[in-house]
C-alpha cells in the first residue's frame, strides 16, 4: 500500500492571499502586502472595523475560482502521484459558499486529481493520511500523521513542524 500525502488548498496550492490583500487595497485604498503581514493573519493586521469587510471577501461566490496557482505545485504533485496516493483536503466548511468555485478551481488546474481525492472537511483530523502539508499548524494537532508546514506569512513563527518554503522543497522532501 503506498503512502497517503493529503495537500490543503488555500495558500498550498491556490494563491488566495494575493487576491484577498488586492481586494482589501482596492476598496481601502491601502497597501498592505504579503511581508507586511509576517507572523499574522491579514483579519489581524487590518483596523477592527474593517475585518467584517475583510471576510465577506471570502464568501463571495466566485473569490476561490479565479486564484493564481502556487508556483511549481501542478508539475510536483503530478509527480507525487505516482509514488504516493495524493489527496487535496481542503477546510471548505469554514466557507461554506466556497465549494463550488473550489471544486471547479480544482478541475482546471489540477484535472489529473479525481474528484474521488478532493476531501471538504472541516476538522482535518479525520483525513488518514501518512503527511499532511498544510499552512495552518493548528490542523497538525489531532492530525495522526506528520504535518508538513508550508511557509506562508502567517505562519513564520510557527516552529515544531517540518517547514517548506515552496513545492521544489516538497519535491526534495518526498521525491
Amino acid at each position: 500500500m503506498r503512502q497517503r500525502i493529503a495537500i490543503d488548498m488555500d495558500e498550498v496550492i491556490a494563491d488566495t492571499l494575493t487576491k484577498h490583500v488586492g481586494l482589501y487595497n482596492a476598496e481601502f485604498g491601502e497597501n498592505v502586502t504579503a511581508d507586511g503581514l509576517r507572523g499574522k493573519k491579514l483579519r489581524e493586521a487590518v483596523a477592527g472595523e474593517r475585518v467584517e469587510k475583510l471576510e465577506t471577501f471570502l464568501v463571495a461566490e466566485d473569490f476561490f475560482g479565479d486564484l493564481e496557482v502556487m508556483p511549481g505545485s501542478q508539475r510536483v504533485i503530478s509527480d507525487l502521484m505516482q509514488r504516493y496516493e495524493v489527496f487535496v483536503t481542503t477546510a471548505a466548511m469554514e466557507v461554506p459558499t466556497s465549494f463550488a468555485a473550489k471544486f471547479r478551481w480544482l478541475e482546471e488546474h489540477f484535472p489529473f486529481i479525481p474528484a474521488s481525492n478532493v476531501v471538504f472537511c472541516g476538522d482535518k483530523s479525520i483525513i488518514r493520511a501518512d503527511f499532511l502539508i498544510d499552512d495552518n499548524a493548528r490542523h497538525f494537532e489531532n492530525f495522526m500523521g506528520q504535518g508538513v508546514l508550508y511557509s506562508a506569512p502567517h505562519n513564520i513563527g510557527v516552529e515544531g513542524y517540518p517547514r517548506v518554503e515552496s513545492w521544489e522543497e516538497v519535491r526534495e522532501m518526498f521525491l
